[in-house]
């Protein structure tokens, strides 16, 4: 099976880091505020190892904060997302069992937090594959966005962490019915991140096992739309996950070559450009043997 990865494609993890400092709304009881001029430092900062070294204390800090508040849906989508996406950025592929704890728990997370928010979600995790879709139709509101990103992506990670056990990988159709819902609320939610998951997803098997490459290509195509040129992380995964996969060095230059071109300094998106330039250039260096 084609081992696929959803390491830093997702900027929540930095959104919520900043939810958390800049103000959490604690079951009606408190509020922590600090200044949201560090939400802006964190969002855009370009220094990714000053962030890396930073984020365990957050997790440690949100764990607490979920157990202290468990009502709190606001504070257990951002502990979903906080684990999920540390688990998928900054550790290291080898420790296999920290990133499947974390991921499992960053699952348990978005479940809850759905079913803390809407209790019509709280069997959601044993709907048959079947009638997955059906049972997401119920949730169509804008309000419901964050709710299914979240168990969506979070979902894929947890596939992705555990991609030798099939009875994981079987889970792969509902995470990605979860996000479909999703862009069919809202295309382009997070600047196109909802859709590249759809991509990556469909990029999993090559043509010859299976694999639809032409409807990942349209999901990789219509994120790119979505994002404008901001979101750099799009291209560096339409490169690695689907021009890799079917062989394509020019459309894998091209969009790696875009990445390195562009001026990271976005708002709220240059911590995560600046980690994909440096996958654009590490992909690059490998062409070569790759090709």
């Amino acid at each position: 099976m084609h081992v696929f990865s959803f390491s830093g494609i997702q900027s929540r993890v930095f959104k919520c880091v900043c939810l958390l400092l800049t103000g959490i709304v604690l079951s009606g009881c408190a509020t922590l505020k600090l200044p949201e001029n560090l939400s802006s430092a964190i969002l855009n900062s370009d220094d990714l190892q000053t962030v890396e070294d930073g984020l365990p204390s957050y997790l440690l800090m949100i764990d607490a904060m979920v157990e202290t508040y468990p009502n709190s849906e606001q504070l257990q989508l951002t502990a979903a997302s906080l684990n999920s996406a540390y688990a998928g950025v900054f550790i290291a592929p080898e420790k296999v069992e920290r990133r499947r704890t974390m991921s499992a728990k960053a699952l348990d997370y978005a479940f809850s937090a759905f079913c803390t928010y809407d209790d019509s979600a709280c069997n959601l995790r044993e709907v048959k594959p079947d009638q997955i879709e059906e049972a997401l139709a119920q949730w169509d509101d804008p309000d419901d966005l964050p709710y299914l990103y979240t168990l969506g992506t979070a979902w894929a990670s947890y596939i992705q962490n555990n991609s030798d056990d099939w009875l994981a990988v079987a889970q792969l159709g509902q995470a990605q019915a979860v996000l479909e819902r999703t862009v069919a609320i809202e295309p382009g939610y997070e600047r196109g991140t909802a859709l590249l998951y759809l991509g990556v997803m469909n990029s999993i098997l090559p043509p010859s096992l299976g694999g639809k490459p032409d409807v990942a290509q349209a999901y990789y195509e219509q994120a790119l739309a979505a994002a404008d040129g901001q979101n750099l992380i799009i291209q560096v995964y339409y490169a690695s996950q689907f021009a890799r996969l079917v062989f394509d060095r020019e459309l894998h230059d091209r969009l790696l070559q875009d990445v390195l071109s562009r001026d990271p300094y976005v708002e709220g998106l240059t911590l995560q450009n600046r980690y994909a330039q440096q996958q654009a250039e590490r992909l690059l260096a490998s062409a070569d043997d790759y090709f």
